[in-house]
């Protein structure tokens, strides 16, 4: 079958979306039929490479890629900095080969290399493939909170194969099936629907079904992007869960959470506030708790603490003025931007998923 064709009418920069099995054999010549010749800087990780490196091997050249450590502890300034020593040295296409790290990292290299350099994400995570890769947001983490550095830099071209997606740890897939649920309490009942009813099919990596909740994703966020690039105000609803999930990415240091699993505890939060103020039903609610629980187990929370939560959340980059816009559900399918969160609502929600006082 052809691939999926998304076009991103970005007010930055238009770019094209490609989704289809077995595009990455064909990533050469995808990049001389969009005017990206000669040889680039690939950006990747070594177990990305390990796996999946010779169809990239033309393209990196005889210096071979730029690996970066793998995970979220890697989003640095130094990890930049080691990007910016090989593009002093090499050509000014950088292609970004990995999950959602090595797409924020590699393309904040490309957003500030000269003031910004052609960038190519070849996201190789559902995670990726469904939400990081497009829009053009990059960024690297700093101690006090996540991306806290960042800049907006589209990409001149995003290829997303599921094909690369069979080589995910079990763990890795559900965390960007999290990620496609969030899609679907944004956007789309009929996306959510149709993850709670194939759940196992999907699990199963069925490659059909996964490219249609790709693409499904890829429109609604390139729709998002499109009515509002830098997050002035409509884009806020792809937060959706993520308040709270950065907080707790944060405050276990990276370590316990993958990205998706720490937005499905955050969406869970965010929907038991939306129940609290009665803007969401409780069967809604009901649904998203079960459709969670069917995925597979989340990393604990029943140790972290709700006020340490808080903190970060303080400083996140979603306060602007001093007021957070956190993202509420008002049903499946349809959010609410809401800049009346009490701090307090958040710590009881918290509370109620097991966090401690």
């Amino acid at each position: 079958m052809p691939p999926v064709r998304i076009d991103v009418h970005a007010a930055g920069a238009p770019y094209l979306v490609l989704i289809g099995r077995g595009l990455i054999a064909t990533l050469p010549e995808l990049l001389r039929d969009h005017g990206l010749t000669g040889e680039a800087i690939v950006v990747s990780c070594p177990p990305v490479w390990m796996r999946h490196g010779k169809a990239l091997k033309a393209i990196a050249g005889r210096a071979g890629p730029t690996l970066i450590p793998d995970g979220e502890r890697a989003k640095t300034l130094a990890t930049v900095s080691k990007i910016y020593d090989a593009m002093i040295r090499r050509r000014l296409t950088l292609v970004a080969f990995g999950g959602g790290v090595v797409g924020d990292v590699a393309g904040f290299a490309a957003a500030t290399y000269l003031r910004g350099v052609a960038l190519v994400q070849v996201p190789t995570t559902l995670l990726s493939q469904v939400d990081s890769a497009v829009g053009g947001k990059v960024g690297v983490n700093l101690p006090a909170g996540k991306n806290l550095i960042g800049s907006f830099h589209a990409p001149s071209l995003v290829v997303c194969d599921p094909d690369v997606l069979r080589t995910l740890p079990a763990r890795e897939f559900r965390a960007g099936l999290y990620e496609v649920v969030k899609y679907g309490v944004i956007a789309s009942r009929p996306l959510f629907d149709r993850v709670s009813t194939r759940l196992a099919d999907i699990l199963k990596q069925d490659g059909a079904i996964l490219s249609d909740l790709i693409a499904d994703c890829c429109r609604i966020k390139a729709r998002v992007v499109e009515l509002d690039e830098r997050e002035a105000g409509p884009r806020r609803v792809l937060n959706f869960g993520h308040t709270v999930g950065h907080a707790l990415e944060a405050i276990t240091k990276y370590r316990r959470f993958r990205h998706g699993e720490a937005v499905a505890w955050g969406m869970l939060a965010a929907t038991s506030l939306s129940a609290a103020r009665g803007l969401l039903s409780a069967d809604d609610e009901a649904k998203l708790q079960d459709l969670i629980r069917r995925m597979g187990p989340l990393p604990v929370v029943n140790d972290l603490s709700a006020r340490a939560a808080l903190e970060v959340i303080r400083r996140d980059k979603k306060v602007v003025s001093g007021t957070l816009h956190f993202v509420l559900a008002r049903e499946i399918g349809a959010t609410a931007i809401a800049s009346d969160v009490d701090p307090g609502e958040i710590a009881a929600a918290m509370r109620r998923l097991g966090m401690k006082a």
